[in-house]
C-alpha cells in the first residue's frame, strides 16, 4: 500500500514543483515504484518529467470532473518505476465545478485509493494556493512535505500553511502528518540563508529535514528538457540534494537501512 506524500507551500517560487518532481524521480532511482500526482493547473511537473500538454488526452481534471478512472490516465514516464497521473490547464475550473459536489473535499482520496496497492509511493504537487485541490491533496495525503525557500518571508507564509494543515487534521484527515519541512534555494555564502535555516530549525526543531536544496542552475535546467534533474545531470548537487532527500524519507519510515556513510546529507 503506498504511502502518499503531498509537497505543498501556497507561497509560489518555493520549489514546490523541482521538489515533486525530483524527489518522486530518486524514489523511482532506489527502485520504489513511485506515481507523480500532477494536482497543480500550470502543469510543470506533467512537463517537467517530459510530455507535451498537446499530447496529453486525459488528466487528473477527467478523473475529478468526469469520473474517469485514475488507471485510466496514468501514463509512463521514461524512468522506469514512476508514473503520472499529468494535469492540464482544464483543472483551474475543477474548483469551481466541484462546488456542489458531496464531500468535495474527499474526491482526490476516492480517485487514488484503488491504485495505491499499485505503488509505494505516491508524491501529490500541490498547487500554489489553499484551495479546494490543494485540500483534496492534504486529505488524501499521509503526509505533507513543505519546501521553504530560504529567505525572510518564507517564515509568514509557513504559518499560514500549518494553520490550513492543522484544519485539515481536525476536519478531514486525523491521520495527516508533517514528513517534513525542506530549506530550499539554499546559498551557504549568503549570511541571511543562514539566518532563516538556523530560525526555522530553532522553531521547527525535528520537523526540519537534515536534507537541504542547495541553489544549483542544474534544478533550473533540467525541467526545459523534460527531465528530473537526476537524468539530466546525475553528478549535481542538485541531484546528490534530492536523492539524499529520498534516502532520508526512506528512513524516517523505516524502509531501508542506511550505511553511516551514507548519511552525510548536506
Amino acid at each position: 500500500m503506498a504511502k502518499t506524500i503531498g509537497v505543498a507551500n501556497q507561497k509560489g517560487g518555493v520549489g514546490k514543483t523541482t521538489t515533486a518532481i525530483n524527489l518522486a524521480a530518486s524514489l523511482a532511482i532506489l527502485e520504489y515504484k513511485t506515481l507523480l500526482v500532477d494536482a497543480d493547473p500550470q502543469a510543470n511537473s506533467t512537463t517537467g518529467v517530459g510530455f507535451d500538454l498537446h499530447n496529453v488526452t486525459k488528466s487528473l481534471y477527467d478523473c475529478m470532473v468526469n469520473e474517469a478512472e485514475a488507471k485510466d490516465v496514468v501514463l509512463k514516464t521514461d524512468i522506469s518505476h514512476l508514473d503520472l497521473i499529468p494535469s492540464q490547464m482544464d483543472l483551474v475550473g475543477a474548483e469551481i465545478e466541484m462546488i456542489n459536489y458531496p464531500n468535495r473535499e474527499t474526491v482526490l482520496k476516492k480517485i487514488l485509493d484503488p491504485i495505491k496497492d499499485q505503488y509505494d509511493f505516491i508524491i501529490i504537487d500541490c498547487s500554489p494556493s489553499l484551495g479546494l485541490i490543494t485540500v483534496n491533496a492534504l486529505t488524501a495525503a499521509d503526509s505533507v512535505v513543505i519546501p521553504v525557500q530560504t529567505e525572510f518571508f518564507a517564515l509568514e507564509g509557513l504559518g499560514k500553511l500549518l494553520n490550513t494543515v492543522k484544519i485539515v487534521q481536525n476536519r478531514l484527515n486525523t491521520d495527516l502528518k508533517i514528513e517534513g519541512i525542506l530549506m530550499t534555494m539554499y546559498d551557504s555564502r549568503l549570511r541571511l540563508c543562514n539566518q532563516v535555516v538556523s530560525e526555522v530549525r530553532k522553531h521547527f526543531d525535528e520537523l526540519v529535514f537534515n536534507s537541504i536544496i542547495h541553489r544549483n542552475s542544474k534544478l533550473s535546467e533540467s525541467p526545459s528538457f523534460g527531465k528530473p534533474v537526476i537524468l539530466y545531470d546525475s553528478d549535481s548537487k542538485g541531484a546528490v540534494n534530492y536523492l539524499n532527500l529520498a534516502k532520508e524519507i526512506l528512513q524516517k519510515n523505516n524502509l531501508t537501512k542506511i550505511n553511516q556513510e551514507e548519511k552525510i546529507l548536506q
